[in-house]
This record gives structure tokens, sequence and C-alpha cells, in this order.
């Protein structure tokens, strides 16, 4: 079995700090189907502030919300309509740890020309290696909870989580000179942004996860106080299983049943409700997670 990080409760201080600036226009912020979509939001659409419950199954229709979030070239409305009875209800803050690769506490990633980039799956730089998975497209959607939950166009997100085997690059052995798994990207107008990525793996006592933190703008992540939320994506349990059965992910399965998602010493809390992905697909055509991030 493998053992717990011993760093796994780090923390990080400012992970961009070294990241070259890149300012893009904030005009877009109300597009105008955006702003069609806001206008078309009332609280009369009740729901839970919880993400409704989520499938693994590639023969299940997604919801609206599901297919909004996961193809940022679909219509916002959807995505927004959902996200607007979530508003009030932020992103937990959790721990940034195991492993930022910030220079906090080791390498710094974000030294590196290329970490700003959607498909995470390979190193960059000295090396072309590939981590190798079920395949996993990410979109977040962020949300300004203080303007109405109004699309957060232009912040940036740096994302990072293990691979098939609970490792990460540039901390474990043998991943020294490896940075995949590890990148930065921009929402849009619609304040989203999409990684495409590998199904983590689950290591000894954490849920399976993914890494996150959120910034105001591209431009001044380098400034002291622009993080505005740190935290972390809960991925689902009938997901799980399923790649987790499958070749490559051996460490997991035996990892993957000893901890529960009220256990987990990040998600536990809460069950991880507000943190837990919405995901359709499947091992043979890969899987889709979005979240709705309201800061």
């Amino acid at each position: 079995m493998t053992t717990p990080h011993p760093n796994h409760d780090r923390g990080l201080e400012f992970d961009l700090s070294t990241l070259l600036s890149r300012r893009r226009s904030l005009g877009l912020l109300l597009g105008a189907g955006t702003a069609a979509a806001l206008a078309a939001c009332t609280p009369s659409t009740g729901g839970s502030s919880a993400p409704p419950s989520s499938t693994a199954s590639a023969t299940a229709a997604p919801t609206a919300s599901t297919t909004a979030a996961a193809s940022p070239s679909a219509s916002a409305t959807s995505t927004v309509t959902r996200a607007f009875a979530e508003c009030g209800v932020e992103i937990p803050e959790e721990t940034l740890g195991p492993y930022p690769g910030d220079g906090s506490n080791g390498p710094n990633v974000l030294e590196a020309s290329g970490v700003v980039r959607r498909d995470i799956r390979s190193s960059f730089g000295t090396s072309t290696t590939k981590a190798e998975g079920v395949p996993l497209t990410v979109t977040l959607t962020l949300l300004d909870n203080s303007n109405g939950c109004a699309p957060l166009a232009g912040a940036a997100v740096y994302a990072w989580h293990c691979d098939q085997d609970g490792k990460y690059s540039l901390y474990d052995s043998g991943l020294e000179d490896e940075n995949y798994l590890r990148g930065v990207q921009e929402a849009d107008s619609n304040g989203q942004l999409t990684f495409t990525t590998i199904f983590p793996g689950a290591y000894s006592g954490r849920w399976p996860h993914i890494h996150f933190e959120v910034f105001e703008s591209m431009s001044n992540t380098t400034a002291a106080g622009q993080v505005l939320a740190v935290s972390q994506i809960a991925l689902t349990e009938p997901a799980c299983k399923e790649v987790y059965a499958t070749s490559g992910y051996e460490s997991s399965a035996r990892n993957f049943p000893n901890t529960t998602l009220t256990s987990d010493n990040v998600f536990g809390d809460d069950g991880g409700i507000y943190q837990l992905a919405t995901m359709s697909g499947s091992v043979a055509g890969g899987y889709t997670a979005a979240l709705n991030v309201t800061v």
C-alpha cells in the first residue's frame, strides 16, 4: 500500500510568483449570451446548493448543466442557471498540499515557459514524457459571488494532481525531472476554463482529487493578496470504481476502498458536497468533470 505523502498538509503561499504576466480584457465579462442567461435566472428555479447527483455511465444522458460546463463551446445558459441556485455558497477553502511545485517547498515549475496550457498530460521543457491513464476533461466555471454570480472572465487557475499511481511530478522518486499534470489556464468570457488530463489515482489517506487555486487575473498573479480561492475537486465514486478496475490503476484499486468522502481529511467536514464534480463518460471514451466555483 502506498504510504501518505509526508508533506501532505503543506500549503502554497503564492504559487504563480514567477509566471510571465499576460493580460486579457475584462470587457467581455457580461457578453450578450451570458447576460441573457443571467437575466433568465431567478431564485424561483430552486434546487439544493449541493451539486446534482453525478453519473459514470456512458449511456446515461448528461444533464444540461453538465453538458454546458463540460464543453466551453456550448451555450453557457444552463451552466449559469445552475450556478445561480448556488449563489451565496462559496467554494470551501482547503489545503493546497501536497507538492504544489511553486518553489515554496522545492522545485518551481511556474518559472518554466510552457506552464500556461490546456493539455497537461505531458511534461514540457527538457522532457516530453506523457502521463498514462484514462482520459479526463476538467472544466471549471468561475463565478463572482459579490456580483450576483457573474462569470469571472479573465481569472486564472493553476491546477495539478497525481498520476495513476498516486505520484506527483517534480517530487516523487523517478519523477523529479517531470512536470506533467500541472498547468495554468485563463477563464473565457463565460468564466470557463478547461484542462485535458488523465484520471488521477488514489493514494493512501485521500479521496481522489484535483488541486486548484484561483487568481484574480493572469496579469496580477505575482501580486500579494490576489488569491481568490484555494480548493480541491472531488471525483465521483462511480467513476473512480470503473477507472480503478482497469489496467494501470492497480495501486489505486487497493487504496480507494480505504477512504470515504466523509472520512477524508479535506472533504470530510461536509462530505465534499460543494466540491464534488458533475461527471459523465466511460473508460473507453474518457470522462468529463465539471464544477462551478463560486468565489
